[in-house]
Formats: structure tokens, C-alpha cells, sequence
């Protein structure tokens, strides 16, 4: 929570503010996201304007996660940039003229100070999930995990195994056992065609 008293309602005032604060529960996606309790460094603007207060800003944190690929951890610097307007409660009541049209979302979308106070959780939380890699890799070129068994092939580029079609399996033994029956039959053919020619 931040307080704006000492910005004032005069349309044009200016504030500039840097906080530290820890990271919320649950700042990130299944896959990566900042640590609760870790270090969140916020560089914003507060400016006063008409309707409220417009909140522009930037927030800087370490990211811990996994590589989707090779499932090995990550760890980055993120960066996540923000702008909100937050309405003076009164505001709305003052330049809102009576339309049949009005929205509900748009009463719901709106964000209000309290008490000259607002919450900017929200707003970070939804700056630095939209930052955040969809699917993080710990390189680029990550080769990730072997299908087979697993290996991490990054660790052993040569790792292969041979290919062996599970569909023909069964019949190479049998393959191999007709390739002989055949080599007799074909001498047996012969020494009969042998014996006709004589």
C-alpha cells in the first residue's frame, strides 16, 4: 500500500518513488516465478491528474524456475513495466454522465485510492506475470532430455540409442530363421535341377 497525501489532488504534481518490498505468495506461473518474500525493487511515478492518480512504474526481481526442455533449474533477472490509473472515489460520481450503456466490467475494471492509499499488488502481479517466459529454457539451444531414458543431452551430445522399429521386433528373429530355411531349400532346388539335367 502506498499513500498519496503528500502528492496532493493538483492536476500535474508530480512524485517519484523507489521502494523495496518483498515478493507476494503465488508472484509468477506453474513454471517460474518470483520466490515469496524475495526482493522486489519498484521504481515509479506518481502523477495527479484530473480523476485520480495514474501509477507509472517499473519492478526488478529475480525469477527462479525450470527449464521446460531439460527440466534443470533456472534462475534470471526480470524486468516488469506498469502503468494503472487509480480513480478518486469520488471522481467517478463528478464526471460520469447517466448513459443507458454503461458497463458493468468497466465499474469493475476501475481501480480506487482509499483513503488517499493504493494497493499496488495487483497491478505488479499482473505486470510481472505477462514479463514472465510462457516456457523458460537455461539456453536457447537447450537440447533438453532423451526420450528414451531421460539423460540430459546437453551433458552428453553423442548420447544415441539405436533404432529399433517396435513394430518389426517380433519379426527379426523370425526373418532370420527364413533367410536359412531358404539357403537350404534354394541347394535342395539346385541338386534336383542337377539331377534332371544328368
Amino acid at each position: 500500500m502506498f499513500d498519496t497525501r503528500d502528492l496532493g489532488r493538483r492536476p500535474g504534481a508530480l512524485q517519484r518513488l523507489s521502494r523495496t518490498v518483498e515478493a507476494p505468495r503465488d508472484l509468477g506461473n506453474e513454471v517460474i516465478g518470483v520466490p515469496e518474500g524475495a526482493p522486489v525493487e519498484l521504481d515509479f511515478r506518481l502523477e495527479s491528474v484530473m480523476d485520480g492518480v495514474l501509477v507509472t512504474g517499473t519492478g526488478r526481481a529475480s525469477v527462479q524456475g525450470e527449464c521446460v526442455r531439460c527440466l534443470e533449474p533456472l534462475e534470471r533477472e526480470l524486468t516488469a513495466d506498469f502503468q494503472e490509473m487509480f480513480s478518486y472515489p469520488d471522481a467517478d460520481a463528478r464526471t460520469r454522465t447517466a448513459e443507458p450503456g454503461d458497463d458493468a466490467e468497466e465499474e469493475e475494471d476501475t481501480l480506487l485510492l482509499e483513503d488517499d492509499l493504493f494497493d499496488l499488488e495487483p497491478v505488479l502481479r499482473d505486470a510481472v506475470v505477462l514479463a514472465l517466459p510462457m516456457q523458460p529454457v537455461c539456453q536457447d539451444d537447450c537440447p533438453g532430455l532423451c526420450s528414451q531414458c531421460g539423460e540430459r543431452l546437453a551433458d552428453d551430445p553423442d548420447h544415441h540409442h539405436d533404432a529399433v522399429d517396435i513394430r518389426w521386433a517380433a519379426l527379426q528373429g523370425l526373418a532370420t530363421d527364413q533367410d536359412g530355411e531358404k539357403d537350404n531349400m534354394g541347394g535342395a532346388e539346385a541338386g534336383v535341377d542337377e539331377k534332371q539335367e544328368k
